[in-house]
């Protein structure tokens, strides 16, 4: 396929997905999942990557022919660099692998602290540097973060310094890897995944307080959160952004 110059204007619609590759870390369940099918019906070719070997060839059966897979973990170097080895090419990059946990300053111990930016931060860091040299000029990135880097729920301190720190980061690569084109999705409360897998109690409890603070006094979906990542993988004027599909969280 023939890519436009790298500073060519967008063309009408934005650049479109056909027949380009999509690198989805977190990509067979939850939101990554959500932007792999939009990715795959608009023609393109998935490569997932995650730790759970049967759940992501589950998903790529699902996807079809244009989806494979690769096993990953964003914590371990040595795993990131093995992954990237295996690809020639990069048009579109997520990144929305990672656990960690999240509490007060006073509960947490130091380790459990540093876990969001062990697994969130330093995570996508090092999966943007090794995905680097292989990154179309005209292609992009999407970091992960998350609305409480600007808006903190509760006494979590480090689960919100994290998230603003996502977005520095995601400021500094753009400018360090124009063209190419790096922005931030930072997403309010969802109700899917994530969230599926936690105590009902506690899972409540929060949707019913992020009802209240928000501006829509609802959650968002997966599949709203994937279509703001297909936003800025297409439109080719938009860079060192943050977008925050939170619903108006952030406003309150």
């Amino acid at each position: 396929m023939q890519h436009p110059a790298p500073h060519a204007p967008t063309p009408p619609g934005g650049y479109p997905l056909h027949d380009r590759t999509v690198v989805l870390i977190g990509g067979a369940s939850g939101i990554g999942l959500r932007v792999a099918r939009r990715a795959t019906a608009a023609g393109a070719r998935v490569v997932l990557g995650g730790r759970t070997p049967e759940r992501l060839a589950g998903a790529a059966e699902a996807l079809g022919s244009s989806a494979r897979w690769r096993t990953v973990d964003v914590t371990d170097p040595a795993s990131v660099a093995a992954f990237f080895d295996e690809l020639d090419r990069v048009d579109h990059l997520l990144t929305t692998a990672g656990s960690y946990r999240v509490g007060p300053l006073r509960e947490l111990s130091e380790e459990d602290a540093a876990s969001p930016f062990t697994a969130k931060f330093w995570g996508q860091y090092r999966v943007v540097r090794q995905a680097a040299p292989l990154l179309a000029p005209d292609g992009s990135v999407v970091l992960m973060s998350g609305a409480a880097g600007a808006r903190p729920p509760g006494p979590a301190p480090a689960y919100a310094a994290c998230n603003a720190a996502v977005e520095g980061l995601g400021r500094g690569l753009a400018v360090e890897l124009a063209p190419v084109r790096v922005n931030v999705v930072s997403p309010g409360t969802v109700d899917g995944n994530l969230w599926a897998h936690r105590p009902a109690p506690d899972r409540e409890a929060s949707f019913a307080q992020y009802r209240r603070d928000t501006v829509l006094q609802r959650l968002g979906t997966e599949d709203e959160i994937a279509h703001a990542v297909l936003f800025l993988f297409t439109n080719g004027f938009t860079t060192g952004s943050t977008l925050y599909p939170d619903g108006g969280y952030t406003l309150r």
